[in-house]
């Protein structure tokens, strides 16, 4: 999976990458920043969504799309698609292009929209990456978790670099008993549940 990424799809990170590094540096963004991940949380991402039971792939927050370009590789190697919301239009615009130009289309949903007004409607969840505001975390792992599948992985960004923020949050799930749940100090930290 990770040893034979499609060339369009590593033209398309590396796009990505540079346009994230520019925003970085230089502090006046072209939109929105797009505050991806890093490659190696790509590659997490990757292989936790490759051995993640049977079920659906979620993805709270697509900004540019390139996490979900790292889930997808996963999807490609399971036959199945990932269903990335995005909430800002400018957003939702580069992301639609990433798909088009990687030729992901077929294993990506992009849903337009606030997450939380789809997130009842999903069942069987066995795999989610949750990268938004930070405001709407509690929300969505409250909707989430009961929909989850036993064994079933949520993954959300920031653990670490926003974990002020994110305290009651992170708090209240790893003392959930309805999961197993640890941080994981990879790229800007990562809190990883398992349903249990």
């Amino acid at each position: 999976m990770l040893h034979n990424i499609p060339e369009l799809v590593k033209k398309r990170m590396n796009y990505l990458e540079k346009i994230d590094a520019e925003d970085r540096v230089d502090g006046t963004p072209r939109m929105e920043r797009l505050r991806q991940i890093p490659p190696e949380t790509g590659k997490f991402l990757s292989i936790l969504a490759a051995g993640a039971p049977n079920g659906e792939f979620l993805e709270i927050g697509t900004s540019g799309g390139y996490s979900t370009l790292w889930i997808a590789l996963a999807c490609i190697e399971r036959g199945i698609k990932i269903k990335t919301f995005e909430i800002l239009e400018e957003k939702i615009k580069l992301a639609k292009e990433t798909f088009r130009e990687s030729e992901m289309a077929n294993y990506i949903e992009l849903v337009e929209g606030d997450t939380r007004d789809f997130l009842k409607e999903e069942k069987n969840i066995s795999f989610c990456f949750l990268d938004a505001e930070k405001e709407v975390y509690d929300d969505c792992y409250n909707l989430i978790i009961p929909n989850m599948v036993k064994g079933g992985l949520l993954v959300a960004d920031n653990a670490i670099n926003h974990y002020e923020t994110l305290k009651p949050m992170i708090n209240k799930v790893l003392s959930d008993e309805r999961v197993d749940a640890m941080i994981v100090p990879i790229g800007k930290g990562e809190l990883l549940c398992r349903k249990i």
